[in-house]
C-alpha cells in the first residue's frame, strides 16, 4: 500500500508539477516517507503537504524535498550537507542520490529519533551531527553540495565557503513575509545566484541564521 502512495506521489504531486530528474524521482518513489513522520500522522505521510514533527519543526512537503533535490543536480559522487535534519527523511532521499551524506540538526531530541529510522532504514552512507548547521561542518568541508531546508535571512557566507568549486548550494531566503528557494554556486568571482520559486520554510536558527 505505501509503494502505491509512493507511486501516485511521485506522478501527481512530483512528475506533473515539473520534477524532471529521474533520478530524483526514482528516490523519492524508494524512501518510505511513513517512517520519517510521527505515529499518528503517518495516514498523512503522503499528502502534499508540510507536516508537524513536535519542538516547532516540520517534515517539508514532497514536492519541496525533490525540488531542493534536483536543484542540486547531483550525480551519485558527492559528499553532501544536509543542514536542518529534522525528520532525517530529505536525508534519506539525499542518500539514494550521493555518496555520502553529513545531516546536522540543532535539537538534540530531533536528531536522535532521525538517527534511530535512518538506522532502522538503512541508510549506511548518512551521518547525523548536532550542533549549528548555520556554520556547518569545517572539519569534513569541502561539500559537494550543500542543502538547507529551513529560511535563512540570506546565503549563509560559512557555508558557502565550505563548498567545493563548482558546488552548489540550495537555501529558501527571506522572512516570515515570503521567502524564495535559490541556488548559488561557487565560483571565483563569488556566488553565482539563480532565483527559483517561491517557497515557506521555517526560520533557519543559529549563528548565520536567524539568531538562537
Amino acid at each position: 500500500m505505501s509503494a502505491d502512495k509512493r507511486a501516485r506521489m511521485v506522478e501527481w504531486q512530483l512528475r506533473r508539477r515539473g520534477i524532471e530528474d529521474e533520478r530524483v524521482l526514482d528516490a523519492m518513489g524508494r524512501v518510505p516517507r511513513e517512517l520519517f513522520v510521527p505515529a499518528e500522522a503517518r495516514e498523512c505521510a503522503y499528502a502534499d503537504a508540510a507536516l508537524s514533527i513536535g519542538e516547532g519543526q516540520t517534515i517539508s512537503q514532497p514536492y519541496m524535498v525533490a525540488l531542493i533535490c534536483e536543484q542540486l543536480a547531483l550525480h551519485g559522487t558527492e559528499r553532501i550537507l544536509d543542514v536542518g535534519t529534522g525528520s532525517g527523511y530529505q536525508a534519506a532521499v539525499l542518500a539514494q542520490l550521493a555518496r555520502e551524506v553529513h545531516t546536522i540538526e540543532r535539537l538534540p531530541q530531533l536528531a536522535d529519533r532521525a538517527r534511530e529510522r535512518l538506522e532502522a532504514a538503512g541508510y549506511e552512507n548518512v551521518q547525523v551531527h548536532v550542533g549549528d548547521g548555520t556554520l556547518g561542518l569545517p572539519e569534513l568541508a569541502p561539500f559537494g553540495a550543500i542543502a538547507i531546508a529551513a529560511a535563512a535571512p540570506g546565503i549563509p557566507q560559512t557555508l558557502y565557503e565550505q563548498l567545493e568549486p563548482r558546488g552548489r548550494l540550495v537555501v529558501p531566503v527571506g522572512g516570515g513575509r515570503g521567502q524564495r528557494l535559490e541556488v548559488a554556486v561557487r565560483s571565483p568571482e563569488g556566488p553565482a545566484v539563480v532565483h527559483s520559486v517561491p517557497c515557506r520554510f521555517v526560520p533557519l536558527i543559529g549563528a548565520e541564521g536567524f539568531g538562537e
